[in-house]
């Protein structure tokens, strides 16, 4: 069965406030069996735009990738994200060949 993964390309204007969301979000993730691949690390943009932060994480499937992202807990964790924060979030199926 092929992974879930999300990724996410994100501004962050408050990291106090953002620290609390990753606060927030470490249960759920937990509970579903994310992965972190790319935490926010420096990334080198050779083409298009990109805002600072990069986020990869990896989840056992795609249904558990959108299960954590619809649970009240995660939704929680996004409302304190939300207030702090501009950027996309995809989710999507891995490849398996």
């Amino acid at each position: 069965m092929p992974k879930g993964y999300w990724i996410a390309n994100v501004e962050v204007r408050d990291a106090a406030v953002y620290d609390q969301y990753r606060a927030a979000n470490a249960k759920p993730f937990a509970d579903y069996g994310a992965k972190f691949l790319v935490r926010g690390a420096p990334a080198d943009v050779r083409e298009g735009t990109s805002k600072p932060r990069i986020v990869v994480i990896e989840f056992p499937s795609l249904a558990d990738a959108v299960a954590c992202y619809e649970s009240d807990a995660y939704q929680a964790a996004k409302d304190i994200r939300a207030t702090v924060s501009d950027g996309t979030l995809l989710i999507i199926e891995g490849y398996a060949p």
